[in-house]
């Protein structure tokens, strides 16, 4: 993320437009990762997490609203990279429980991401007396978290079959 900022709150807002077209990235990726999912219950983790992303926008705008700065993203390059690489796994595997096992790693590595960018914006919001909008993005935080440890679950059964089908 390039970055002309002059205070912590010039800074915030940057971080904020470079999440918001991260996650309005992941608003058209999902629903290609759940369409490209074999296991049920890793299809319906990211059609929930879809719900979960629009509302992830909804506070952002709202968060943008509290700051009195326009509703507005800027390219997140990291996002990019990540979205791709899911792609990656649906093009170069047919559906298999080791295409779901990349699509998984795929996705946790978008929900780190954005565990770090909550966090970060959410510290800084705290620093700046913006504790409204920390708690917003805290919210928010938390609900990645959670993702991730779902992620985690619903790998510990697409790993198993993976491996009952390599050795197969």
């Amino acid at each position: 993320m390039a970055n002309n900022s002059n205070s912590l709150r010039d800074l915030l807002i940057e971080e904020l437009k470079d999440v918001y077209h991260a996650e309005n990235q992941l608003l058209k990726a999902l629903p290609k990762m759940a369409k490209a999912a074999q296991s049920e219950p890793l299809k319906a983790g990211f059609l929930a997490h879809l719900k979960q992303t629009q509302t992830h926008v909804q506070r952002l705008e709202q968060v943008f609203k509290l700051l009195d700065e326009p509703v507005k993203g800027k390219l997140c390059h990291a996002m990019k990279g990540l979205v791709e690489e899911g792609a990656e796994a649906i093009a170069d595997n047919d559906a298999s429980p080791m295409r779901d096992a990349q699509l998984i790693g795929a996705a946790q590595r978008v929900e780190h991401y954005e565990i770090a960018a909550y966090g970060t914006m959410r510290t800084f919001a705290k620093d700046l007396g913006e504790d409204k909008v920390a708690s917003i993005l805290q919210t928010t935080l938390n609900e990645e978290g959670d993702t991730d440890k779902l992620l985690t679950k619903i790998a510990s059964v697409v790993n198993r079959a993976a491996l009952k089908e390599e050795a197969a």
